[in-house]
């Protein structure tokens, strides 16, 4: 029988890991065998109780995101936001001195910081600026190497806010099916209208997506992401990810945020927000601080500005707080600001006045 590709992508030395045993998680028995204290500690509310460790890949949690994606619970790890995932993926596939990430920048930079922590090389791929920030397939596609094993695609990309071509992404993981683990990031993809790709996981054995509750469920401080990708490397990360990495809290606040009722509250605030964009869109337009602002399929919108330093003392003056993207080659004007409420908006525009 043939080894699975994503095994075969994986460090050798994984194949035989032993993963440490957890305590067997039988929540009918009283529990006497994990050397937890029997009592709750004051001010705890939680259904489960602090005092006792948390379900290792909770199956509540694990079955309704897997509900939510639209994918078997096979297909899924639930993580700590979309950042352990990523450290996940280059613990599992990168060796240090030898193998490399490709990433399309500018973008998410915990792709660079999780492959340069585990030693690997980062070969960089520019998004076309003349092209919206398009990524191009046949240049991506011959700068892949053999030691290349993850390749990044954020879709829709932060910072630059577009999403990447669907045929450009096909052309993509057609080409380097097999031969290294294609990561689409769809961290936002609820503001973008567009469908998650987890249907490709039928056509394309090395593919692995990227999802989290932190922006369109509004969960960013409860740290909850999903790795999804086919089950042979959902049971090797299981290997080495850290027995009781879910906290007890943070599962009750997903569990709750993922009731019928939660998700559908949430998909009415994703509409009004994109409302929200498309106005923020045209006052920010209107400043003369501001020299573009540029498409966006996510939940904040990416500028340039004609004085990027004095944008940010303005908002900084008005109780604001935008973020800085100048130390990106590629974008020496520009700036990324979170849509927020009427009010916030309207005010940060006001603050942009100010002498």
């Amino acid at each position: 029988m043939s080894t699975s590709p994503l095994l075969s992508l994986a460090r050798p030395e994984l194949l035989t890991l032993k993963p440490y045993a957890h305590a067997a998680w039988l929540p009918t028995l009283t529990r006497l065998h994990a050397n937890e204290a029997p009592w709750r500690p004051e001010g705890d509310t939680t259904d489960a109780g602090l005092n006792r460790y948390p379900e290792p890949q909770p199956e509540a949690l694990v079955s309704r995101l897997a509900a939510l994606y639209g994918v078997p619970t096979s297909h899924l790890l639930a993580a700590r936001g979309s950042d352990e995932a990523i450290d996940l993926l280059s613990r599992l596939y990168l060796r240090e001195g030898r193998d490399a990430i490709l990433q399309c920048t500018p973008t998410f930079g915990m792709y660079q910081v999780a492959a340069r922590i585990q030693g690997a090389d980062v070969v960089e791929m520019p998004l076309d600026r003349e092209r919206s920030w398009s990524v191009d397939p046949e240049r991506l596609i011959a700068a892949w190497r053999p030691n290349i094993k993850l390749v990044y695609l954020c879709s829709p990309n932060n910072p630059t806010a577009n999403s990447l071509d669907t045929d450009a992404l096909d052309a993509i993981c057609t080409a380097l099916d097999g031969k290294a683990i294609v990561v689409l990031d769809e961290a936002y993809i609820e503001w973008s209208r567009l469908p998650s790709l987890t249907p490709w996981l039928e056509r394309f054995s090395t593919l692995a997506i990227l999802r989290t509750l932190s922006k369109a469920h509004a969960l960013a401080g409860a740290r909850i992401g999903a790795l999804i990708a086919h089950p042979d490397m959902i049971q090797l990360a299981k290997r080495i990810v850290p027995p009781y990495s879910l906290a007890q809290p943070t599962v009750e606040a997903a569990l709750r945020a993922l009731t019928p009722e939660a998700v559908a509250a949430s998909q009415v605030r994703v509409a009004d927000l994109m409302t929200e964009r498309e106005y923020l869109r045209g006052r920010l337009a209107a400043s003369p601080l501001v020299e573009r602002v540029w498409p966006s399929d996510t939940n904040f919108l990416m500028i340039d500005s004609h004085d990027a330093g004095r944008f940010m003392r303005n908002t900084m003056a008005g109780g604001f707080i935008v973020r800085d993207l100048r130390g990106y080659p590629t974008l020496p004007n520009s700036l990324r600001i979170s849509v927020g409420t009427r009010a916030q908006n309207d005010a940060l525009i006001d603050s942009l006045e100010t002498a």
